[in-house]
């Protein structure tokens, strides 16, 4: 009989593996200098630059530091960073957060894996840390399909007292990925954490991209007289009156900080993020999220 992750994976390769299929192969050249095959020329060395790459016989000649410039080779090292911490269990059952984060590892891990790239996954939770090392191939993005559905149950029921610590997550995905990656964060960006920084760091060595998975719970809070509001994460419940116009305007600024906080962080990182909402067909999301990294491409 088939796993989940096997019934899953099947039915996405129907639905949107197939409509994908040839997008996110083929013409991907990552801009990072590295030791790929195509020399293309060489340009002033810049603080943080790998001394490795410096063409010492140019530098002995202007009396300047000079890099090798290189077009890196078509084949990727892929890093999947997967939140698996409690706030993702949000929205409705069977198309939470949580499900949405699945499906996207699922799809992205065959879509890179069949062009013989080799793909990684690192899930996270609060105080918890599981490793997938990089591999190839439909087995290899069912053994990611696997430790997602382990991991799944507990995220779903933890209470730890803490949120999520978006730069611990971050940092652990530098330090897994020794080697010059594609860095493919998926989360709802919702913790603690210097986490801008955290970013900063990463982005110097790799090729990062962020998927926001949001649901309406995240940022509408429903009209309905006295609630109990519990934090995800924490597990610290609250009743409160939902239709108060004071709580309602806190809520909304409290939302909108949230999200300003994000996009200011993300663009001085120069990290593209891409929203994803659970309601959202995930096809037409990731044929979205293609297009705007295109043109985006120099």
């Amino acid at each position: 009989m088939a796993t989940a992750p096997e019934r899953l994976l099947l039915r996405l390769e129907w639905k949107v593996v197939r409509r994908l299929d040839g997008r996110l192969q083929g013409d991907h050249r990552t801009a990072h200098r590295g030791s790929g095959i195509d020399f293309t020329g060489v340009r002033a060395y810049s603080e943080g630059d790998d001394a490795r790459h410096i063409d010492w016989n140019v530098t002995a000649r202007l009396d300047e530091p000079h890099l090798r410039v290189f077009t890196e080779d078509r084949e990727l090292t892929v890093w999947l960073v997967l939140d698996r911490s409690a706030s993702m269990a949000a929205g409705r059952p069977g198309r939470g957060k949580h499900d949405v984060l699945a499906e996207l590892a699922l799809v992205l891990a065959r879509l890179f894996g069949r062009g013989g790239n080799r793909v990684g996954a690192l899930l996270f939770g609060t105080g918890v840390l599981r490793v997938v090392p990089p591999g190839t191939g439909r087995r290899h993005a069912l053994r990611i399909g696997a430790e997602l559905e382990r991991t799944a149950e507990g995220a779903t029921g933890a209470r730890g007292g803490t949120t999520t610590d978006l730069a611990e997550m971050l940092e652990a995905a530098g330090r897994l990925a020794r080697r010059r990656a594609l860095v493919v964060v998926l989360s709802d960006f919702i913790g603690d954490g210097d986490w801008e920084r955290a970013l900063q760091r990463l982005v110097r060595r790799h090729e990062v991209v962020a998927l926001r998975i949001v649901d309406t719970a995240d940022d509408v809070l429903p009209e309905a007289g006295l609630i109990v509001v519990e934090d995800a994460e924490t597990g610290e419940q609250l009743v409160v009156d939902s239709a108060d116009p004071l709580l309602r305007v806190r809520f909304r600024e409290a939302v909108d900080a949230r999200d300003a906080r994000l996009t200011t962080g993300m663009r001085r990182a120069g990290v593209p993020v891409h929203r994803i909402d659970t309601d959202r067909d995930l096809a037409e999301a990731l044929v979205e999220v293609v297009a705007r990294t295109r043109d985006r491409s120099p």
